[in-house]
């Protein structure tokens, strides 16, 4: 039989054709190749193509990129719009380079088509745009919506945007699903009712239809935003989960946050979480971030703080701000990382560079605290400037921050207060610093009735150094009448924050005077409370109660603990004491 198909072929290059499509349709590719290559050979586009197809898919002889792309490029010269539509779409995909030379006539060389069978080059638009419109012209709806795409997508000198959406709507009405989800994208850019909206909805149900996953996908984004219908939870899972299971990366992060949820489904955290580790590995910043955070807070496990990081990491690499920061105050505490304060800066500003106020907050402190690159303080300064102006209160009270300390600018109490005070408007931080600017007469005249109504809006608000601030004004009844029961409820209210000033406040309160009976037991539990928490002067004042036996028994060998523990901290008063307990008592002899 194969002997009779060679001599068919070589009479007739158009019998040869019609048997190797006999053979292919049975399944018997080995036995088609040697047909088709003759009726190839002889110039038949048909043939051409089929090759190609052959030598891309490895149908029937080993399979070679560099062959599919020299016979698409002689099927594509003779016509074929198949192989045109085809050329086009590898073209895009970097599959093959050098593709126009042939349509101007010169027979590219191998080497010229392709990179080697593993390496992808960059995208060659003009040879796809070249091969796209040929198809285009020639009724190819395929090839139309490929057209429409480089002009829509394409480098900015390709692009026509009224002509690539004429070129979907075509490619739409004969019924391709690629131009269907095309038209789709191009409607919803004018869609502002109902009516438009279901219109977009009509031509990815089209592309749906086909598989076409990214279709599916964003029918899951308007069920679940109600565009064109109503509002569906449910509905818009299940699209989710098509999209992901056929392998879309957005769509993998979706359905595991619907599940991790239950945004429409029953709850299920393993399986979200499953999902959110396959999109997250396929290169979703977004759910690499989630991931993190789950390693951080999963359940009853104890926290995973290497495993975060490195979650974090693969979001910051791919440019996620909010990975960067996140990895950033990992390397600021040394939480699943060597603790490194350079390192953290170098996270916070790539964070920063991409707009994130927070980032730019903690960046400033570190720069602060003599971190980061000398330049960064400057930077810091002029992206807070640039969103003041704008009107955003965080950055101007930032920005008085910055000129307050002389971070980036030149130190400008007058311009700090400025700033701080248009701040002070919304944020309790702003209320409270403008409140201390204000008591101590910083770049404006000292007013402490006015300090005082601003440490109350801060106080208010629930700022625990406000409410310490407010609280000292009242006792001490500087700018406006003492008011001690009052200051001792906003002590309290910011010792359950854990302000450890707070706590030293209201020991010393309750050692005795303004106006309260002493009660030195309270006063201690407060002063080690405060003391426990680093606080200098409550460690001294520990030490001298414990010394004394102020409020129970005597017990020198903790005393020496705390006043150790101020002199570390720089408390002068306490090495005398500490000095004063080494002596013998003149009773002892």
């Amino acid at each position: 039989m194969a002997v009779l198909d060679r001599l068919v072929g070589l009479v007739s290059p158009a019998a040869a054709l019609r048997r190797a499509i006999r053979l292919s349709e049975q399944g018997k590719f080995v036995d088609s190749f040697p047909l088709l290559t003759l009726a190839a050979k002889a110039g038949i586009p048909d043939a051409e193509y089929r090759v190609a197809r052959a030598y891309l898919e490895g149908s029937g002889v080993p399979p070679s990129r560099a062959e599919g792309a020299r016979w698409l490029q002689r099927a594509g010269s003779h016509g074929c719009v198949e192989a045109q539509s085809l050329l086009a779409a590898l073209c895009l995909q970097g599959f093959v380079r050098g593709a126009s030379a042939y349509s101007a006539g010169r027979e590219p060389r191998a080497d010229q088509l392709l990179f080697g069978d593993e390496t992808l080059a960059d995208p060659d638009f003009d040879s796809a745009m070249t091969w796209a419109r040929k198809a285009a012209v020639a009724g190819s709806a395929k090839g139309q919506a490929l057209l429409a795409y480089i002009l829509i997508h394409g480098p900015e000198p390709m692009r026509d945007l009224d002509d690539g959406e004429r070129w979907y709507e075509r490619s739409a009405a004969a019924g391709c699903p690629e131009g269907n989800l095309g038209y789709a994208l191009s409607l919803a850019r004018y869609a502002k009712n109902e009516e438009g909206w279901r219109l977009v909805r009509e031509q990815l149900k089209h592309a749906a239809k086909a598989g076409l996953p990214t279709a599916i996908y964003f029918l899951g984004t308007l069920t679940e935003q109600g565009l064109g219908m109503a509002r569906d939870p449910g509905a818009a899972a299940l699209f989710y989960q098509d999209a992901a299971e056929k392998g879309l990366r957005p769509a993998q992060l979706k359905w595991g946050i619907a599940l991790m949820e239950g945004r429409g489904v029953a709850q299920d955290f393993v399986g979200g979480e499953t999902w959110l580790r396959r999109a997250a590995l396929a290169g979703d910043p977004e759910a690499a971030v989630l991931v993190g955070n789950l390693c951080l807070g999963n359940g009853e496990l104890p926290p995973n703080y290497a495993e975060a990081a490195r979650w974090y990491r693969r979001a910051a690499e791919a440019g996620d701000r909010a990975g960067a920061r996140a990895l950033g105050s990992l390397y600021l505490v040394g939480a699943g990382v060597a603790q490194d304060d350079e390192e953290a800066a170098r996270w916070l500003r790539a964070s920063a560079e991409a707009g994130d106020q927070a980032s730019q907050v903690d960046l400033a402190n570190l720069v602060l605290e003599g971190a980061g690159k000398a330049e960064d303080a400057g930077v810091l300064a002029d992206w807070f400037r640039q969103a003041a102006g704008s009107g955003d209160l965080t950055a101007a009270f930032n920005l008085g921050v910055c000129l307050a300390k002389g971070v980036g600018v030149e130190q400008n109490y007058g311009q700090a207060a400025l700033w701080l005070r248009r701040a002070a408007e919304g944020l309790p931080e702003a209320q409270h610093m403008y409140g201390l600017m204000l008591a101590d007469g910083h770049g404006m005249a000292s007013d402490l009735t006015e300090a005082r109504a601003w440490f109350a809006k801060a106080s208010d608000a629930g700022l625990p150094d406000a409410q310490v601030a407010l609280a000292e004004m009242m006792v001490n009844g500087r700018g406006g009448p003492s008011e001690i029961p009052a200051a001792l409820n906003l002590l309290e209210k910011a010792a359950a924050q854990g302000h450890s000033g707070a706590m030293f406040a209201l020991g010393a309160l309750y050692s005795g005077g303004h106006g309260l009976p002493a009660d030195r037991e309270v006063a201690q539990r407060w002063f080690r409370a405060a003391a426990e928490l680093g606080h200098g002067q409550a460690q001294l004042m520990l030490g001298r109660y414990l010394v004394r036996g102020a409020a129970g028994e005597p017990n020198k060998a903790e005393a020496r603990e705390w006043l150790e523990r101020a002199v570390t901290q720089g408390i002068a008063d306490a090495q005398s004491d500490l000095t004063a307990l080494a002596e013998p008592s003149p009773l002892a002899s």
